[in-house]
């Protein structure tokens, strides 16, 4: 009896007697392994499906990161190798670079497509180009054009190329949290409706019963 009950001590001084069983017991209730005759199939599933959800997320969210991260990084090297091509020319911008200043010490800059002139190959161009958020009509700008003299973003830092990694397995892992719990509603969902199916054959087959008794 010693090994089955813990003395506990209350904030008000009273000992109290915890028993390590009843927990057992619920948790037992909680999973359907108490041996309840009465306990249908769809009451077993509805009682392993959280337990199931968090297994499988917990098993999958390794898979799907690992996945994410190699193809992200992936995404990266192609960028990377597709870059090699780009030169960078100055552009003179024709009018102010819309759009809010969006700066952290420098390190980061809001780019806004705003209309300039450059030179490529010695023939004089006009298009769109990247270029800071309020930089003034007239300034000089370095843009980056691809082996087709178009305008790009420029390259990414290898900070960003990281962030890209990290920004792309938290989505995957949000969306495979998303699809198991879609999973798991759609399950609870489908035994609902035959737990009522069940509930209703049992009345259609008792109820007359009933009747006749009265």
């Amino acid at each position: 009896m010693g090994g089955r009950k813990a003395a506990v001590s209350s904030a008000d001084g009273v000992n109290v007697m915890a028993t390590p069983t009843m927990t057992w017991l619920k948790l037992k209730r909680r999973l359907a392994c108490d041996g309840n005759s009465l306990r249908r199939r769809s009451d077993l599933i509805e009682a392993w499906l959280l337990p199931g959800v968090i297994a499988a997320f917990v098993t999958l969210s390794p898979l799907v990161a690992a996945a994410t991260a190699a193809w992200a990084g992936a995404g990266n090297a192609a960028a990377r190798h597709a870059e090699q091509s780009w030169h960078r020319v100055p552009a003179l911008l024709l009018q102010a670079a819309p759009g809010p200043e969006m700066s952290d010490h420098g390190a980061n800059t809001w780019l806004a497509w705003t209309r300039a002139r450059w030179v490529t190959d010695g023939r004089p161009r006009q298009g769109l180009v990247p270029a800071p958020a309020k930089t003034r009509a007239g300034s000089t700008v370095p843009v980056w054009l691809d082996s087709a003299g178009n305008p790009q973003m420029p390259p990414p830092t290898a900070a960003q190329a990281g962030d890209r990694v990290v920004v792309a397995t938290s989505i995957a892992l949000a969306g495979l949290a998303a699809l198991l719990a879609c999973g798991a509603l759609l399950t609870r969902l489908v035994l609902d409706r035959r737990r009522l199916a069940s509930w209703d054959t049992a009345w259609l087959s008792a109820g007359p019963n009933w009747s006749r008794q009265e």
